[in-house]
């Protein structure tokens, strides 16, 4: 059994200046920006009962995706492909995927620490 959960909303920005970016957003969520140690990521400060919104320089056209987080990836993106998704691309510890709409979204490791008891229980 493994267990997930709707996890990011994450900004995709195909632009040279992600600080600006990230001030709109701020500006317009009301959520103040937090620095990251990657210059390609920039965090919006939310609260713990909110979805972590991620703003990520990209080199394809600007988008929003979605993450989804699990305690474990590949059994999460195995039951997303049994739905009709499909991988399109691991990088590093995530898998980048396609619903069968058409629309991309990502499996992560934990974000948060552990997840809580109302997380989505999936048997193998």
């Amino acid at each position: 059994m493994h267990r997930s959960r709707f996890s990011s909303l994450v900004i995709d920005c195909q632009t040279e200046d992600l600080t600006a970016a990230a001030k709109f957003w701020s500006q317009a969520l009301g959520k103040p920006v937090k620095e990251e140690d990657d210059p390609k990521y920039l965090l919006l400060e939310t609260r713990t009962d909110e979805p972590i919104i991620l703003l990520q320089k990209v080199a394809h056209p600007s988008r929003v995706h979605l993450d989804i987080e699990s305690d474990d990836v590949d059994a999460e993106a195995a039951r997303l492909e049994r739905l009709g998704a499909r991988r399109l691309e691991k990088i590093h510890t995530w898998w980048v995927m396609e619903a069968p709409t058409g629309h991309r979204f990502c499996v992560i490791r934990l974000q948060r620490g552990p997840l809580p008891p109302t997380a989505n229980a999936w048997a193998e």
